[in-house]
């Protein structure tokens, strides 16, 4: 009986801490199409201004890849009113910093200042949205620095190359084949037009959302963003008629070679349904089952007691369209290859095979509970969340009623999802080995 009171009072405080990390917030549109999304936190004296552009690294056509990640960094270059290299001494000089990122679905763009210069973080993406330099001497300047970006985060870097051979395993058809960083000789190829033609497109108002979050004022921030992003002509409507993947049936087996690393690994991976399916909810439970933690299935089994891996993980790579699911093994000594795929394949055959226990039932749980209370503990966090939910996922009030996903789904419900996903038929088992670059 002490035991059930002690479950129901943790049940209690749980419910608590999570009721209390509720994010509020407004939202509304421009006339030229903006979506806008405020969150006002007055607990500190700063803001994140941010502009999300639903174009990534898909968003592109044959022969031009890397388009979007080339744009993080060609959008930094300057402004009709910001000078060429200015942007990151603009901000620095106000007490604030800045970044980016690019995935295969969109592109972030985000400031964090004290607060009483909210004002310029809206005018500098109003500025880079209305009035972007895009010239021949910025794109030759940023090709280098992209040309860069990949020796030493693909290129020169061990297993570096592990979500490139994903992608081209995985999909055929679909512009995720295709690294998100893109191929070097697209951007050597890339015309000053097209360039420009990119930016036409998709950097507009209507295909972006602006999230103010922190230290503000509402009505005082609305009359501010009127103002710098009204002004902004709306862009065409964008249409988006990506090819269908046909089912995997039959095992693949393919081999990559790397040649920054001494130890290979093994690879099976799964194509899985874009982030936005239920589906894809259950599979990050799954991976979080067999491989988050040391006491974690995989882990524990292959590393602890076998001693057959240096070291092992499951993770699903969400995407918009298909995700992709990876689980993946290093050797120890003289292991074989094919001994951890057996291996790694035993673990996951019992997902689809048996319920799993309650008592592991109630430690996930646990986990994407405690996950979910400490997701939005920054105003610089909670913005880039409601971005992500309003335009990836549809639904900006999933930063408050995710978690009831995750508490709905069942032990059957796991089983059910592993069975419909991840069977031997469906997956692409990858030797990961030393050796030359590949070509390209």
């Amino acid at each position: 009986m002490k035991n059930k009171f002690y479950a129901i009072a943790c049940g209690l405080m749980i419910t608590a801490s999570a009721s209390a990390q509720e994010v509020e917030f407004t939202e509304y549109d421009l006339d030229n199409g903006l979506h806008v999304i405020l969150h006002q936190d007055n607990g500190a004296p700063v803001v994140t201004t941010s502009v999300m552009y639903h174009v990534g690294g898909k968003d592109r056509t044959e022969g031009r890849t890397g388009f979007a990640h080339f744009f993080e960094h060609l959008l930094f270059e300057g402004t009709k009113n910001i000078g060429r290299g200015k942007w990151f001494e603009i901000v620095s000089s106000n007490g604030g910093k800045n970044n980016a990122n690019t995935s295969q679905d969109r592109t972030y763009y985000y400031e964090v200042f004290p607060s009483n210069n909210l004002e310029l973080g809206l005018w500098m993406e109003s500025e880079r949205m209305l009035h972007p330099v895009i010239d021949q001497k910025g794109i030759d300047t940023q090709q280098e620095v992209v040309k860069e970006e990949k020796r030493q985060s693909y290129d020169n870097r061990p297993y570096g190359q592990i979500l490139p051979v994903l992608g081209e395993n995985l999909f055929k058809v679909h512009p995720y084949k295709d690294p998100n960083i893109g191929y070097m000789k697209d951007l050597d190829a890339a015309t000053l037009e097209d360039v420009i033609a990119y930016n036409k497109k998709y950097y507009v108002p209507n295909n972006a959302v602006l999230v103010v979050a922190g230290d503000i004022n509402i009505d005082e921030t609305k009359k501010m963003i009127k103002e710098y992003f009204g002004p902004i002509p709306k862009g065409k409507d964008i249409v988006r008629n990506y090819p269908k993947e046909e089912p995997i049936t039959k095992q693949i087996n393919a081999k990559a070679y790397d040649a920054n690393i001494q130890v290979p690994a093994a690879a099976i991976a799964y194509r899985t349904p874009g982030f936005k399916e239920r589906d894809a909810y259950v599979l990050e439970m799954i991976s979080t089952y067999l491989s988050d933690g040391k006491s974690s299935k995989l882990y524990k089994k292959m590393v602890d007691e076998q001693k057959q891996a240096l070291q092992v993980g499951a993770f699903s790579i969400p995407q918009e369209d298909y995700g992709m699911y990876l689980v993946f093994a290093l050797p120890v000594g003289a292991t074989g290859l094919d001994v951890l795929v057996a291996e790694m394949e035993e673990e996951v055959a019992k997902v689809r095979e048996e319920l799993i226990s309650e008592k592991d039932y109630q430690k996930l749980q646990n986990k994407f509970e405690n996950q979910f209370v400490n997701s939005n503990s920054s105003v610089e966090g909670i913005a880039g969340s409601l971005a992500t939910y309003n335009m990836l996922y549809g639904d900006t009030a999933l930063i408050n009623k995710e978690i009831e996903i995750y508490r709905s789904i069942t032990r059957e419900e796991i089983k059910e999802v592993a069975n419909k996903h991840l069977n031997p038929n469906q997956r692409v088992v990858i030797d990961y080995l030393p050796g030359e670059k590949a070509a390209n």
